[in-house]
């Protein structure tokens, strides 16, 4: 049995949907927070419900009782935690919801992972973390001891955290680095749908950093597959690993840290130059300097987890927009 947590977030609920697929039981957990739009994650927890073997739970995750209470009740093999406050700008405005989601919750997480033998726990970090780095592709051996924003922070101690419990009481945990997920049933807070929305309404856009981000945007099935090829794949300790020349990716303990994103970054500009062809019309762009907590560029060395799992992401970013673009015409009925 599967205890997938954030299962009205985006990639928690297409990765319940993926494993109920597959005939797993799976239990979700999600507190419906208002950080956006509440009946989006209705809908997308309406897609779970006609599964006989998902069953629901609703709180947040930094109630420590909650969670254990629920841990007793079920017996999970194994944990997917996809939770967490997301976002780097509103960790400039409300920096305390990421200490409880992000902190707070993933401390209970492991908590209960521990309590209850939990045979592997896969988490959400983020490709925040690399922060002030510069070298790329971003590589999970370099080190990531300089975030950019609180939200990036939360990751990199999640990342942490783990490690302590995978030393300290043997737990397997993976962490995974994701990069600038994208398609159909997307966050609202992120630019394609932010596009999307001002393309069809005919009003500009605010494109940051004058355009010349780049981004390593990764469709949300490839993502899964990752997601579902890593939990299958449980963590072990590196027999090689050495505290004289060590890797950031890896200990003596179970645990693993990966990078899952496309491996090809594109510019912010041609992903908007997609958009409005998908869409069939064009939008007058607003080039402002880059917003504070952000970085330039995303790209994802990904060759740990195409060694260790046989990750191969194959949509491409045409593809992918194109099939984004079909969603949000018949969800929002433009």
């Amino acid at each position: 049995m599967y205890l997938v947590t954030g299962t009205a977030g985006f990639i928690g609920c297409e990765t319940a949907l993926k494993l109920l697929e597959q005939g797993h039981e799976v239990v979700g957990v999600d507190s419906l927070n208002n950080y956006y739009d509440q009946s989006l994650k209705r809908a997308r927890l309406a897609r779970l419900s006609g599964f006989a073997n998902y069953h629901n739970e609703e709180f947040c995750l930094s109630d420590g009782a909650k969670l254990n209470d629920l841990f007793a009740r079920h017996n999970f093999s194994q944990v997917i935690h996809l939770a967490a406050q997301a976002g780097v700008r509103y960790s400039l405005e409300n920096p305390r919801a990421y200490i409880d989601s992000n902190l707070v919750a993933f401390g209970n997480v492991l908590e209960s992972c521990r309590h209850y033998s939990i045979e592997h726990l896969v988490y959400a970090s983020s490709s925040s973390v690399y922060g002030a780095n510069t070298r790329q592709p971003f590589s999970v051996s370099d080190s990531v001891d300089h975030p950019l924003s609180l939200y990036a922070a939360t990751k990199k101690s999640n990342e942490l955290m783990a490690h302590t419990y995978s030393h300290l009481y043997q737990l397997p945990t993976t962490g995974l680095r994701f990069f600038t997920v994208y398609g159909p049933w997307g966050r609202p807070d992120m630019a394609p749908i932010k596009f999307a929305q001002r393309i069809f309404a005919g009003q500009s856009i605010d494109v940051y950093n004058h355009g010349n981000h780049r981004r390593d945007f990764t469709y949300i099935d490839d993502i899964v597959e990752g997601v579902l090829r890593t939990a299958e794949n449980i963590a072990q300790s590196n027999a090689m690993w050495s505290s004289d020349n060590p890797d950031a990716a890896t200990s003596n303990a179970p645990y693993r840290i990966y990078n899952i994103g496309c491996n090809k970054p594109v510019h912010l500009l041609t992903f908007i130059e997609l958009l409005e062809q998908a869409i069939g019309l064009q939008v007058e762009k607003n080039m402002l300097p880059m917003q504070p907590g952000d970085v330039p560029d995303t790209y994802a060395n990904v060759d740990a987890l195409v060694n260790d799992v046989g990750y191969q992401p194959n949509t491409s970013v045409e593809e992918g927009v194109k099939r984004f673009v079909e969603w949000y015409k018949s969800y929002y009925k433009n």
